[in-house]
């Protein structure tokens, strides 16, 4: 029997790696001699740093930013063997996980530190760079970004502005005098699972600025400067961002590095699946096993799972979910292309009982699977 072991982290519990070593040791109790592959994966939000390290056989390099608050700070990010790609994690420089709760504030927090890593990599020789753009603090629509790369930003009286959200109203001439050389030379690929517009009812600020410290009066004022700004860069670089799907994702980030960065928006588990060679994985495979924190209606919105229930049903390899807990009916799971799905949990309790009996309920789980497909019923 060959399977294959492709899940998401459980947050705040397991990291995938941790799942599939612990998945592997149920299954071989069962097929002591079956093959299975390990292949954590992630889809592309805060965290998916350590799944990619492998599959690059790459190494941290240590670099010197900004921070949401323009704070110094060292951080990291993953450049490959050969010096030829590099992994950059929005959330390292720029995410929410960097501030305290009494600082996040949208209207005055900056993506200039992650535009300070990619400006890093270029300088390092780098060719190709992915940016994973999930847990962002910041809604500047990529201006800080694209100011550390060498753009800069005016307003009416021709005085630069600070690269935040407040800001984006404000701004009336975009200067690209000073743009790095290098930037025009790389090709860069960004994870995004998200559909938001630029601006708008589902646009970067009205779905996401409350939950990064924006109060209901923000919120309208950095809509409108999310619009005032999209206005600019059609005006500059002739690309209407509120006509490319993803351009909201992370304060508007999406949008920004396809003007400024030439990138493209690819979805983020199926980025990862192209690193890990998913697909060529897949050829044999029994089963395929993956998992989750929660199975729920959402999880077929770009996530990891939906990914790997894509690739395999292309295969024709039937899959397993995993999950921390179950929250679809029987037609759902159908709809999903779900074969097997089970909640790990095996007895009443609160939520800190259950992530401390992690390991031990999701190794009973795959024993369990594992001999309902030696009996032929899975």
């Amino acid at each position: 029997m060959k399977f294959i072991l492709a899940p998401d982290k459980y947050k705040g519990s397991l990291t995938g790696r941790q799942f599939c070593e612990t998945v592997a040791q149920g299954i071989y109790k069962v097929f002591p001699k079956s093959e299975i592959l390990k292949m954590p994966l992630a889809d592309g939000g805060d965290g998916t740093i350590d799944v990619v390290a492998d599959y690059l056989k790459a190494s941290k390099v240590s670099v010197k930013v900004k921070d949401p608050l323009f704070r110094e700070i060292t951080t990291h990010y993953l450049l490959s063997e050969d010096g030829q790609t590099a992994f950059i994690e929005m959330s390292e420089a720029s995410g929410y996980k960097l501030l305290q709760k009494t600082e996040m504030n949208c209207m005055h927090t900056t993506t200039l530190g992650t535009g300070e890593m990619i400006l890093d990599a270029l300088e390092r020789g780098a060719q190709t760079i992915l940016l994973g753009i999930g847990g962002s603090a910041t809604n500047d629509g990529g201006m800080g970004m694209a100011k550390a790369l060498g753009y800069s930003f005016l307003d009416a009286e021709g005085n630069e502005l600070k690269p935040i959200g407040e800001n984006l109203a404000k701004v009336k001439k975009i200067r690209q005098n000073n743009i790095h050389p290098k930037l025009a030379e790389i090709k860069i690929q960004v994870a995004c699972d998200v559909n938001n517009p630029f601006y708008g009812e589902n646009g970067a600020a009205k779905i996401y600025g409350a939950q990064k410290g924006a109060s209901e009066e923000d919120i309208e004022f950095l809509d409108g400067g999310l619009k005032n700004f999209s206005k600019m860069l059609e005006a500059s670089f002739d690309i209407d961002v509120q006509n490319i799907p993803g351009s909201g994702a992370a304060g508007g980030v999406g949008g920004g590095a396809v003007v400024f960065l030439n990138a493209e928006l690819v979805s983020g588990v199926d980025l990862i699946m192209q690193l890990a060679n998913f697909d060529e994985a897949l050829q044999g495979a029994d089963w395929v096993i993956t998992g989750e924190g929660q199975l729920d209606g959402q999880t077929f919105s770009g996530k990891t799972i939906s990914g790997v229930i894509r690739s395999a049903k292309k295969h024709k390899v039937p899959v397993a979910a995993f999950c921390g807990s179950v929250d679809v009916d029987i037609n759902e799971m159908q709809e999903m292309g779900l074969d097997y799905a089970v909640s790990i949990l095996n007895q009443i309790g609160n939520l800190d009982d259950a992530k401390a009996r992690t390991v031990e309920n999701l190794k009973l789980a795959s024993y369990n699977f594992a001999n309902l497909v030696k009996l032929g019923k899975g």
